[in-house]
């Protein structure tokens, strides 16, 4: 199995799991800047995984990555429709 490292050393295993590549970045990026990190730092390290994925690999997380955000957004959106619904009491 392939892996990636984030700038700071830690080893992610490249095995289609997208949330543990995010649980990386937030523990690389938001927790050891404590919580004071920039966009920029966050698209650094970004881009520092990306450059590390073959072009299959990119392809693979870009879809998933697709889906999960698709699947938040679908969630958000209808967790504002229900709370504009009246109460039935």
């Amino acid at each position: 199995m392939n892996a990636i490292k984030t700038s700071t050393g830690v080893e992610i295993p490249l095995d289609g799991d997208l949330l543990a590549v995010v649980e990386t970045l937030f523990q690389e990026v938001t927790v050891r800047h404590e919580l004071a990190r920039t966009y920029e730092d966050m698209m650094r390290e970004i881009q520092h995984l990306a450059d590390q994925l073959s072009a299959e690999e990119l392809r693979a997380y870009f879809i998933e990555s697709l889906f999960l955000n698709t699947v938040t957004y679908e969630n958000e959106r209808l967790g504002a429709l229900v709370k504009k619904l009246p109460d039935e009491e």
